[in-house]
């Protein structure tokens, strides 16, 4: 009679653990929990990734047209001052960025295309040393390095840590035009 309570009570338990194994109620919710965070992950990483591409070409863009003036000469002959540049340069940005307090402008004449600056503008800190920025737009034929700097505050700073390449959670965008400015003002 004991092996038959036994058998019993085996039989029960294996009947139970079958109908609890066969029941997939909520399998969708556990299979979601399991692949939200790493899915959350990537979209908001490629949205980030997406943005800082669409502001750097903006940037680009940007900087391609406000240095048309310097290379023809309009603007060394209208006397324009440094911050006059900067409102040209953000007048091309459609609005997008913020001109005042993050865009930095470095405009110099330099001695050759082999002398054009490529060093980054941050310091041991990771913020911008515009120290030795300038605004030199040069003459007739003068070769002159434009550079542009943004400080772009990443959207999701816990998940895009990778992109931040400053201080306080910023990528820094950077557009570069060099060019030799046109024989403006001579006559041939």
């Amino acid at each position: 009679m004991m092996l038959r309570i036994r058998n019993s009570l085996s039989a029960r338990l294996r009947a139970r653990f079958e109908r609890y194994a066969a029941d997939n109620r909520g399998v969708a919710a556990v299979e979601f929990a399991l692949i939200a965070a790493p899915f959350f992950f990537l979209i908001f990483g490629l949205l980030e990734v997406c943005i800082i591409f669409i502001m750097a070409a903006i940037l680009d863009h940007g900087v391609a047209d406000a240095t048309r003036p310097l290379r023809t000469g309009a603007v060394q002959q209208a006397g324009l001052t440094a911050q006059e540049f900067r409102e040209i340069v953000c007048s091309e940005l459609m609005g997008m960025m913020d001109c005042e307090n993050k865009l930095y402008i470095d405009v110099q004449t330099i001695s050759g295309f082999a002398n054009t600056p490529t060093g980054t503008p941050l310091d041991s800190a990771g913020l911008i040393d515009d120290e030795t920025f300038g605004f030199t737009p040069g003459g007739p034929n003068d070769i002159v390095a434009v550079r542009v700097f943004y400080e772009w505050d990443l959207l999701t700073p816990g998940l895009t840590a990778p992109l931040a390449n400053m201080a306080g959670h910023k990528h820094l965008l950077q557009s570069n035009a060099v060019f030799r400015n046109e024989p403006f003002g001579s006559e041939d």
